[in-house]
């Protein structure tokens, strides 16, 4: 069952499921509301290829002012369909990698 199924940026199909939810929450306890998730792959800062698996994993980029923290969200995309893998907060984004998507508005939460 799915928590919520969303268009990204790319115009391409997200889901998150509820056992990915489980996992996020069990493993990233400070990732607690799923608006944020949402607004993250609609609007996000960059979107890059992951490192180990280009191909198929994206992250998803978004600056938490009141964290002070990019919010990233892995997504799988498997024949057309894009689901979440996880999400947490970090401190830094290294910033010369092949991006997909960048904007330079840092857009808060």
């Amino acid at each position: 069952m799915n928590i919520f199924e969303i268009v990204d940026k790319t115009k391409r199909k997200i889901r998150l499921t509820k056992e990915q939810w489980k996992h996020i929450v069990h493993e990233h306890p400070t990732i607690n509301n799923v608006e944020e998730i949402k607004l993250t792959l609609i609007e996000p800062l960059k979107i890059r290829p992951s490192k180990h698996n280009p191909e198929q994993v994206s992250w998803y980029y978004r600056f938490n002012k009141e964290k002070k923290r990019y919010m990233l969200v892995a997504v799988r995309y498997l024949n057309g369909d894009g689901f979440i893998i996880t999400t947490y907060y970090m401190r830094n984004i290294k910033w010369k990698k092949k991006c997909l998507f960048t904007t330079m508005l840092k857009e808060t939460f």
